[in-house]
C-alpha cells in the first residue's frame, strides 16, 4: 500500500488527508528524542502511534508491555519503536521496522500521514493484523481509547522538580481482560500531544510538562488563569 491509498472507513481516509495535509505546519515535541539529544553518544529512536478505527467507531492506539526481563524499563507500558539502525533511511521506517520485529506488524498494512518522530500511522484493516511478539522484548500488546489521554478519568499526576523546575508526571490506568496496565512519563506524554493534535482538542487538565519536553502550553496557560481567578 502506498502512502496515498487508504483502504478503511471515512473516517480514516479523512484523518490521514488532514495530517498529510497540515504536516508542514504541526509539531509534536518528542520527549524520547529531546533526552536522546541531550545525551552524548545515544542513537536516536522512534515510536509508532498506531491507530486504527474500533468497533464502536472511536479511534484506538496500540501499546505493548515490555518484557521483565529487559535491562531498561522491564514491564512499563510503551509504544512499539526503539533505536535507529544505519540500514533505517529514515524516522518512519525506525519505527515500522522495530514494530515488525516487536509484534509482528506488517509495515504495508500501515499507513503514516506524520513523517516525523513520533510516527503517527493508521492501521486501515485491523483484521489483517496477526499479533506476533518478540519474547524477548514484549510480554503482552493491546489497544486503548485515543480519547482517555484527553479525559480526566483513571487519569493522576504527581508533582516533581528537575533543574529547578516543576512539573508534571501523567499516570492513566487501564484495564482489559483482567489485567491492569499503567501508562505513564514519557509514553504518556506523547500520547496526550498526539490525541491533542488528532482529535483537534487540548486535554481537560492541567499538562504541565518539562521544559525538556516542550514545556507549558497555550492550554495549560488557560486553565491556570481560570484557577487563579476562582481562589
Amino acid at each position: 500500500m502506498t502512502n496515498n491509498e487508504v483502504r478503511g472507513s471515512q473516517r480514516l481516509q479523512t484523518l490521514l488527508h488532514h495530517l498529510q495535509s497540515s504536516s508542514n505546519s504541526i509539531s509534536i515535541t518528542n520527549p524520547i528524542e529531546q533526552i536522546s539529544n541531550s545525551k552524548p553518544n545515544n542513537k536516536k529512536a522512534a515510536v509508532l502511534i498506531c491507530l486504527f478505527e474500533g468497533q464502536d467507531g472511536n479511534l484506538r492506539v496500540i501499546l505493548t508491555q515490555r518484557a521483565s526481563s529487559l535491562s531498561t524499563h522491564p514491564g512499563e507500558v510503551a509504544l512499539p519503536g526503539g533505536k535507529r539502525d544505519e540500514s533505517d533511511a529514515d524516522d518512519v521506517q525506525t519505527a515500522l521496522r522495530e514494530a515488525k520485529e516487536e509484534i509482528g506488524l506488517d509495515p504495508s498494512l500501515v499507513t503514516y500521514g506524520i513523517t516525523i518522530i513520533p510516527v503517527v500511522g493508521m492501521l486501515s484493516n485491523k483484521d489483517a493484523f496477526s499479533p506476533v511478539l518478540d519474547s524477548a522484548e514484549v510480554e503482552a500488546i493491546f489497544d486503548v481509547p485515543l480519547e482517555m489521554f484527553l479525559k480526566n478519568d483513571n487519569r493522576r499526576d504527581e508533582q516533581r522538580e528537575w533543574v529547578g523546575e516543576k512539573h508534571l508526571i501523567h499516570y492513566f490506568d487501564y484495564e482489559v481482560e483482567n489485567k491492569k496496565y499503567v501508562i505513564w512519563a514519557i509514553t504518556a506524554a506523547i500520547l496526550i500531544r498526539a490525541a491533542t493534535l488528532i482529535l483537534q482538542r487540548p486535554p481537560a487538565f492541567l499538562e504541565q510538562r518539562p521544559k525538556i519536553w516542550g514545556g507549558i502550553t497555550e492550554n495549560d496557560t488557560i486553565l491556570l488563569q481560570r484557577s487563579n481567578s476562582q481562589l
